[in-house]
């Protein structure tokens, strides 16, 4: 089963690589934005999803300047701050009120999650600058009576996290030169 497992997340990782290139790019500039400027990259991930501010803050390597995003701090953020939001899917509440707050502040962000339903309005992906669609709308083993299960959005969220700070180390490596 871990075999499988692991085939079906390579494939995962590989399609969110292939088909979300060009966000990768745009949501990397738009959050190396802020430190350049005199802003900061404040982090907000919803429910499973605080395992990529963890990791971004707490990690072996530190997303260096990165802040975590409550409540208190949206009100103190300025056109200089950008914010990333994961979360699993684009219809999630808490996410979806966040960036309607950041929309209405005047606030760029990037948005991670799964689009389950192109079709909603109001949705993360709508209201985001950037999004990222983790493409994850069901689980990715089969089962014997043919349902599906093993979740793994936040492996995925945190595959993007990285390829997202990668790409803006790069940038700031670049623009320092």
């Amino acid at each position: 089963m871990l075999k499988m497992f692991t085939t079906q997340l390579t494939g995962i990782f590989k399609k969110i690589d292939e088909k979300e290139e060009f966000s990768f790019e745009d949501g990397a500039r738009l959050l190396a934005q802020a430190p350049v400027g005199d802003g900061a990259i404040y982090l907000f991930g919803a429910k499973e999803m605080k395992a990529v501010e963890y990791e971004a803050l707490e990690g072996a390597e530190p997303f260096t300047g990165a802040k975590p995003l409550s409540a208190t701090s949206v009100e103190q953020l300025t056109d200089a701050d950008r914010v990333v939001i994961f979360t699993r899917t684009s219809a999630d509440v808490e996410a979806v009120a966040l960036g309607k707050l950041l929309r209405e502040k005047e606030i760029p962000f990037v948005a991670v999650s799964t689009v389950m339903d192109p079709e909603a309005e109001g949705n993360l992906a709508e209201l985001a600058d950037v999004h990222i669609d983790l493409r994850l709308t069901k689980g990715i083993l089969p089962d014997e009576m043919g349902n599906r299960y093993g979740y793994p959005s936040g492996m995925a969220a945190l595959f993007v996290y990285y390829g997202l700070k990668f790409t803006i180390d790069e940038m700031l490596a670049e623009y320092g030169e």
